[in-house]
Parts: structure tokens; C-alpha cells; sequence
């Protein structure tokens, strides 16, 4: 398998599959009852086939079967997200208290670093590493001894619910956690792949990271508004939780992957202070999202999405090409953008 093979071919299995798997799910979805439910949330229309994150956990099992080299650390994330699966399924079409749901992210996120896959370090934009292994615990797994820092412990496992909640709260528009996921995939995907860049070999991060992307872009097809199929809880939180261990493998660009996610993240920031100072729970849904605010700014639904798409994206390419201290410069910058967009749509919501 030549170098180019080696990536792109993974990339169009996934694109295909996803493809497939779809078409077939317009029509099973209906038979079997995985539809939405539109009057729950006061929508006007016919149900929609739901639950797309059931695709995607197939497409990932077929590009790990075929693509990767098996070993603990895939089997951890393979764990991780059919635990995220099962319980969002039920979600979706039961409906569970916020509790329940959040218990299952942290229980995926724990396989994730007992497989070995956790933030031991992130880079000091001032130069060099903090190191994140310290306050080390050890126990026996069998005839193993598993070591884990309780600081990479905390760390890891808030990451990965931080991008899970990010990309499920994000998923208030038709298309849009399916067109960020791309995004953010391939910009993961040209950062594993850039020559003379790593210490360790980004091989499997790389057929993971354009495999994802093709997942997201070919469900975009279907998704985006009108859409004929929703990806419900089981895709968005399958997006977040591969978009954050990602940028794990990757070893360890996290500021890369907050500044790709940076408008999502700072988003997921603000509506739980929000939530929090209005005495709410931080876990009840409203429409107050950034881009439930650009809807009510006057901005079609289609271009409230590739305004998000185009933040993300040239913050994404941005990143790829800067130093830490320089990533650091441009976080300050995202932070201010933000501010200066909430800010104008505070004032459009007065007006209107």
C-alpha cells in the first residue's frame, strides 16, 4: 500500500459506507420507530429518521477492523464509544435525566485512559511542557500494573467531556456538528501528516482522523438543512468523543483542536455560566446558543452555518502553521472575535 493509498483509501471507505449505510437507514430507520420526535421541541413538520450515530459506530468498527493495528489503546476507544452508543440510543428514544447520560461520558472517557490514551502534557506557550504526571497511582490488572497520574486523570477525562458536550449542544442546526466535525477531522488529519513534524509515528491518528472526516462529510450530504436524516445524540457525542481523543493521539494538540473548536468551545463556556448565574441548571436546553443568536440576528439558517464553518476553518488552517506562543496569541484573538459577535448580536436582539 503506497503512502497516498494508505490514507485516502480508509478516508473513501468511510465516505462510501457512511453513504450506504445511510440510504439503507432512510429506510429501515422508519419501520423500526428511530424517528424524532419534532412536537417535543414545538416543531411543525413530519418526523425525521434519528439516531445516525448508529452509522457511524459501524463505520468505525469496519476502518478499525480493516485499517488499524488492534491494541489496547483502540480497544479502549472502541469501549468508550459503544458505551456512549448504547446509552445515548436509549436516550434518544426513551429519553434519560442529564445524569444518567453524563455517568456514561465519564465511564467512556475512563476506558480511554485505563487503554493508555490521556494528556500527560500540554505545551507551555512561554516554552517547554507542564508536565501533567504527577500524584501517580498504581494497581494490578491481572499480571499488569497500571500507573496513572491523577492530574492526566482529571485532565484527560474533562477534555473529553468538554468536546462530547460541545458537539451534542452544537447540534441545534441542520448540518452543523457534521460540517464542524469535518473540519476539525481534517485539520487533525494535515497535522498528522506534515512531514518532519512528530517524534512518534502519527499512522493510525491519521487513517482515524480522514476516516472521521469522511464519515462527517457524508452524512453532511444528508443532513444538511432540509434534512432528511438527523444524527441525534449517538452521532454528535460520537463526533465530540473522537474530535477529543484525536487530538490525544495526535500527541497531545489540544490548542490545536480549541482553536478549530475555539467559537464551539467558548460557546459551551458561556451557556453554562449563563445557566448557572440565572440560577438554572446548566443541563437545561434552551435556544440561546450562538447559533440559535445568529438565526434570531437575521441570518438564514444556511448562512448562520458557514459563518460558524468559516470561523472554524480558518482557525483551523491558522493553527497549523504556528508555534505554541503564537496558538496562545491566537486564542486571545478568538476569545476577543467572540466577544465582539456577542456583543453585536446582544445589541441586534435589543433592536429587535
Amino acid at each position: 500500500m503506497n503512502e497516498v493509498s494508505k490514507y485516502i483509501f480508509p478516508g473513501l471507505v468511510a465516505f462510501i459506507a457512511t453513504v450506504l449505510l445511510t440510504l439503507s437507514a432512510l429506510k429501515i430507520f422508519p419501520r423500526i420507530g428511530l424517528m424524532d420526535k419534532p412536537h417535543k421541541y414545538g416543531l411543525n413538520r413530519a418526523p425525521i429518521p434519528y439516531a445516525g450515530g448508529v452509522i457511524f459506530y459501524i463505520v468505525f468498527l469496519v476502518v478499525a477492523g480493516f485499517f488499524l493495528d488492534w491494541s489496547v489503546q483502540i480497544v479502549g476507544v472502541v469501549l468508550g464509544a459503544l458505551i456512549l452508543l448504547v446509552v445515548n440510543l436509549i436516550d434518544d428514544i426513551k429519553g434519560l435525566s442529564p445524569w444518567p447520560r453524563l455517568m456514561a461520558q465519564g465511564l467512556a472517557a475512563l476506558c480511554v485512559v485505563l487503554s493508555g490514551v490521556r494528556v500527560d502534557h500540554v505545551t507551555n506557550p512561554l516554552g517547554g511542557a507542564i508536565d501533567l504526571s504527577g500524584l501517580q497511582v498504581s494497581f494490578g490488572v491481572g499480571d499488569h500494573l497500571v500507573a496513572i497520574s491523577l492530574v492526566s486523570l482529571f485532565v484527560t477525562i474533562f477534555w473529553i467531556l468538554a468536546m462530547v458536550n460541545t458537539m451534542n449542544w452544537l447540534d441545534g442546526l441542520n448540518g452543523l456538528p457534521s460540517g464542524v466535525t469535518a473540519i476539525a477531522a481534517l485539520t487533525i488529519f494535515a497535522l498528522a501528516v506534515r512531514p518532519n513534524f512528530h517524534a512518534i509515528d502519527q499512522t493510525q491518528t491519521a487513517i482515524l482522523a480522514i476516516s472521521v472526516a469522511g464519515m462527517a462529510f457524508a452524512f453532511w450530504l444528508f443532513d444538511f438543512a432540509p434534512a432528511k436524516i438527523l444524527m441525534g445524540d449517538t452521532g454528535s457525542m460520537f463526533f465530540g468523543y473522537m474530535l477529543a481523543v484525536l487530538a490525544i493521539l495526535s500527541g497531545g494538540k489540544i490548542a490545536t483542536a480549541f482553536l478549530v473548536m475555539g467559537l464551539p468551545l467558548v460557546d459551551f463556556v458561556w451557556v453554562i455560566g449563563r445557566r448557572i448565574l440565572e440560577g438554572k441548571s446548566p443541563f437545561r436546553g434552551d435556544l440561546r446558543h450562538f447559533h440559535h443568536r445568529l438565526v434570531s440576528a437575521g441570518l438564514s439558517e444556511r448562512k448562520s452555518l458557514f459563518v460558524i464553518y468559516g470561523v472554524c476553518a480558518a482557525f483551523g488552517v491558522t493553527a497549523l502553521f504556528l508555534g505554541s506562543a503564537q496558538k496562545l496569541v491566537a486564542v486571545i484573538v478568538l476569545g476577543v472575535m467572540v466577544a465582539g459577535i456577542g456583543g453585536w448580536l446582544a445589541w441586534q436582539g435589543r433592536r429587535g
